[in-house]
């Protein structure tokens, strides 16, 4: 399998991603109230442009992959749509003009994600409640349309179904919920699946306990449609089987999973607090971990080579650079440095100071002194996976991931057809 491509894209936290539809560019949230649109070039991303319209930290992004639109969301309790025009100054110049969401929450939007037709999309929040907006053509905004009940608190993730209809939902009330978001000014009448028949608006499909109580951070349906699974705060991975009925559930012994993504049908990746993405694999009569994404064999992050076959390793913003000089190059801001990108600690005993524990089991670093490295790419919390490449049958070949180290990591995944047949179900 071919090595992960590692970015150092900044020296703040990558909050959330979204790649465009061909590939060229990313937007980024980078830990503050802009989003920044970076471009590829050569081995490195370079800023492009920047989102500028909310007043606090930007929390979700997502690009619409045929209509090339953008939309994000904020802790501002605002979302906007961004769409590509010519400078009117400069025609020649391209410009990402808003469009105001009239969202009326009262609290912070957490999560925004595009419907699969992409004439609408869902934003979850704080305020109990999520936002299905669509395009109101008289008044030139998108207006919204709240699933509350029996939403009990902060909704933290959101995935849509294959049929523009259902969504998916994981709040800090501990539960996954599929809901029924059927508009039936623009939405025509789903086929009977799995979820049920009858699809009215706020209709509650599915509601699924997270097992050991934990807050549900990751919720996404299989590429049919046909499964579900959410990543819950108590290191559980649950898949739900309507049709079966079967609810599987993988308890971890790692730190727990924030995001997740399916890459086939009997295939994901999660990752999250232990710094590394894994891929499980199953069917409805059982699933296991596979393994790490993250090969402690491999190349590390800090030993690629600068040359045209690898993405180079990288100091400085958008990619690779040679060491940094200046004022700020001594060792008592490089050891802060490191204890802000990695989250290291000085404190004896803790798992990533000197001596400390590693996370399974033995030492999570290397080298020497007090400048430690993770033996992981990423330095630090993974924040976001998102699908990269897919391969001929469907399948996803590579994922992305961004953390709070600030590096973009593509990862290839294994599409072949036989995982889930060739594992021994215990």
């Amino acid at each position: 399998m071919a090595a992960p491509e590692a970015y150092t894209i900044a020296q703040v936290p990558l909050v959330a991603h979204s790649f465009s539809p061909d590939r060229s560019a990313i937007a980024l949230s980078t830990n503050s109230n802009e989003a920044s649109i970076y471009a590829r070039d050569g081995y490195e991303w370079q800023p492009i442009s920047t989102l500028a319209q909310h007043d606090k930290l930007v929390t979700s992004i997502d690009w619409a992959p045929t209509t090339d639109r953008i939309v994000t969301c904020a802790q501002d309790r605002n979302a906007y749509v961004w769409t590509k025009e010519a400078d009117p100054s400069n025609p020649s110049q391209i410009v990402w003009k808003p469009t105001l969401v009239v969202l009326k929450i009262n609290r912070a939007a957490t999560q925004v994600r595009w419907s699969p037709l992409e004439n609408k999309f869902a934003v979850a929040s704080g305020a109990r409640s999520i936002c299905v907006c669509s395009f109101d053509e008289e008044m030139n905004w998108w207006a919204s349309k709240q699933l509350k009940k029996p939403i009990r608190s902060t909704v933290l993730s959101i995935d849509w179904h294959p049929n523009n209809v259902l969504l998916a939902a994981g709040s800090a009330d501990m539960k996954a919920r599929v809901f029924s978001t059927f508009l039936k000014e623009i939405d025509k009448k789903p086929p009977a699946n799995v979820w049920g028949d009858k699809f009215p608006w706020n209709t509650v499909c599915g509601e699924y306990n997270s097992p050991g109580g934990g807050w549900v951070h990751a919720v996404g349906f299989s590429p049919s449609g046909d499964a579900l699974a959410f990543a819950g705060h108590d290191s559980t991975i649950t898949i739900v089987y309507p049709a079966a009925p079967a609810v599987i559930t993988l308890k971890g012994t790692n730190l727990p999973y924030l995001t997740l993504t399916w890459t086939a049908e009997d295939a994901l990746v999660a990752a999250g607090h232990d710094c590394q993405p894994v891929l499980f694999s199953g069917i409805p009569a059982g699933w296991k971990a596979i393994c790490s994404l993250d090969d402690a064999n491999g190349p590390r992050s800090s030993s690629f080579a600068s040359s045209a076959s690898t993405p180079r390793s990288a100091t400085g913003p958008g990619g690779g650079g040679g060491p940094p000089v200046g004022r700020l190059n001594n060792a008592a801001f490089n050891r802060f440095r490191e204890a802000d990108s990695r989250g290291t600690s000085s404190i004896p005993g803790t798992p990533s100071s000197p001596g400390g524990s590693g996370l399974f089991g033995g030492s999570p670093t290397s080298g020497v002194g007090g400048d430690k490295e993770l033996l992981t790419i990423h330095q630090n919390t993974i924040t976001s996976v998102r699908p990269y490449e897919w391969g001929p049958n469907g399948n996803v070949t590579k994922v992305s991931t961004t953390g709070v180290d600030g590096k973009l990591v593509l990862w290839p995944v294994s599409t072949s057809g036989g995982l889930a047949p060739k594992m021994m179900i215990r």
